[in-house]
């Protein structure tokens, strides 16, 4: 690999600590309508976006997104910061999820934390999550370096300089992709051992119920006799 695409990686790698995250305290206190949270959305996620033209969040994907049940109801057609947060995980989670596993993960999340009186509330949730992402970039960083580095020692061999850059960059790509579907891969075994579990309780709790009116019905027979 030569040096124009290690300053290209550099580059970008500085670009990416640079990005426009959208900050806890940068969340708006008030509600919202949706033209409101769409301009919201793409002020601080532009810079993320890969085309000028590209397009952060729609009308049609907010619809949608309720409709799939990723996201709750908007009151009165206004949307809370919770609302704001949810969205923010599903734009992360699209990229990489199908839509029934970002269900399967953000459905405990609103039912249990959406309310603005929960404990802990989404407040907390989001501001934790987004320390750990931002204490992850300098991580990242090195860990794109180190493949480039090891991406540079490949098809040393190969004569043509063309066709040597050209083999090097295909192996950081390469090397990039399985770390992602390897990732991927962990992500969606987690999610469906959770949602196991939780099937495994709901199918106890049912049962532990009937067995409780079974028991009382019992005892009002054994009563009458």
């Amino acid at each position: 690999m030569n040096n124009d695409n290690k300053e290209f990686i550099n580059a970008l790698l500085k670009k990416l600590v640079k990005l426009n995250y959208i900050k806890p305290n940068e969340v708006p206190n008030i509600n919202l309508y949706m033209d409101q949270v769409t301009t919201f959305m793409d002020e601080h996620l532009s810079d993320i976006k890969r085309h000028e033209d590209d397009k952060i969040l729609t009308k049609t994907m907010i619809n949608n997104y309720t409709k799939n049940n990723l996201l709750p109801a908007p009151v009165k057609k206004k949307y809370s910061k919770e609302h704001i947060y949810i969205l923010t995980f599903i734009y992360y989670f699209k990229n990489i999820l199908y839509i029934s596993d970002i269900q399967k993960i953000l459905n405990p999340l609103t039912d249990r934390f959406f309310d603005a009186d929960s404990k802990p509330d989404l407040d907390s949730i989001y501001n934790e999550i987004y320390l750990l992402e931002k204490a992850q970039i300098d991580y990242l960083s090195k860990d794109v370096i180190k493949k480039s580095e090891v991406a540079s020692e490949s098809f040393k061999d190969v004569e043509d300089e063309d066709e040597r850059e050209f083999l090097q960059l295909f192996s950081l790509v390469c090397l990039l992709s399985f770390d992602v579907y390897m990732k991927k891969n962990i992500i969606e075994n987690l999610i469906d051992d959770f949602n196991e579990k939780q099937e495994a309780k709901k199918k106890t709790k049912s049962k532990t119920k009937a067995d409780a009116a079974k028991e009382k019905k019992e005892k009002k027979e054994s009563k009458k006799k």
